[in-house]
């Protein structure tokens, strides 16, 4: 596999993480937000990656790696808390207001994680950079 690809594929992991990072940075700051109908209620958003592959496996391993992609931003389907608060200024008629499905512990763990994949990605283009760095010298040698 050649240095180049290397950092391409921590590259793609780098970026994926930090899509994760902000989508979770996004849901954190909508904790607690309510709203006047289930419609307009804040859900939380989710990245989907998926594999980018490159080649084909015929020509053995080396084509095969591309690294990671963001697929697409999916919405979160668990429910919305509906809170009765008929002094709210925004409460339906009936005095509810819709809080966001966000999990601030589930978000939080999930930044944890997020952020550990991209020290991860971060350790793999080092690597690869001291190895390369100490193959030059090698070289010279």
């Amino acid at each position: 596999m050649s240095f180049e690809k290397i950092m391409a594929i921590g590259g793609t992991g780098l970026n994926a993480q930090l899509v994760r990072m902000n989508a979770t940075a996004s849901n954190l700051a909508n904790v607690g937000v309510v709203s006047g109908s289930e419609a307009t209620a804040f859900r939380a958003q989710r990245p989907v990656f998926a594999a980018l592959v490159e080649g084909a496996t015929a020509g053995g391993y080396e084509n095969l790696a591309g690294g990671v992609r963001v697929d697409r931003i999916v919405t979160d389907t668990k429910p919305i808390e509906q809170i009765f608060e008929p002094g709210n200024a925004m409460a339906n008629e009936d005095g509810y207001v819709f809080s966001s499905n966000v999990s601030e512990i589930e978000e939080l763990i999930d930044m944890l994680d997020a952020s550990r994949a991209y020290q991860n990605n971060v350790e793999v283009i080092s690597t690869a950079k001291d190895l390369m760095i100490k193959t030059l010298d090698i070289i010279k040698a």
